[in-house]
């Protein structure tokens, strides 16, 4: 959403603003109630759909952060997984699955498999392709 486009939002319909701003503010200091929230959800619903945003554009925008956001994990674990390599334990379960370990993350998988489930501090992030920083990580907790 380009700035230039709020701005002109803002000039043009300033008095509704303020005029919501001020039930707003109502609402909040004097309904002590889920039904103030509810009220605040409404009064802000209605300026989102009187300043012409679309459902759809708040759609994108979130699924745009949350795919920005398992990008920057993503970068976060992998930059991990090179630092803790080293450290890391490499354990056949048996049944033709394996488990990585280190001092933040876990990787399980299936031998030859190409995805393996992570977990980063006990949190999973998912199933992931295999690549290389993770074959290389698996391959140093082997030699273990």
């Amino acid at each position: 959403m380009d700035a230039q486009v709020w701005l002109e939002f803002l000039k043009q319909n300033w008095l509704v603003i303020a005029i919501a701003l001020i039930v707003l503010f109502i609402v909040v200091n004097l309904v002590k109630t889920v039904i103030k929230w509810a009220l605040v959800v409404l009064i802000i619903g209605g300026l989102l759909i009187y300043s012409g945003i679309s459902i759809d554009q708040i759609g994108e925008v979130v699924t745009t952060v949350k795919n920005e956001a398992v990008d920057t994990v993503k970068t976060e674990v992998m930059n991990i997984m090179m630092k803790e390599a080293k450290e890391a334990k490499y354990t056949s379960n048996g049944d033709g699955t394996f488990t990585v370990k280190s001092p933040n993350l876990e990787l399980k998988g299936k031998a030859g498999g190409k995805e393996v489930e992570v977990n980063y501090k006990g949190v999973s992030v998912g199933k992931w392709d295999m690549n290389e920083t993770i074959k290389e990580f698996i391959a140093q907790a082997k030699k273990k």
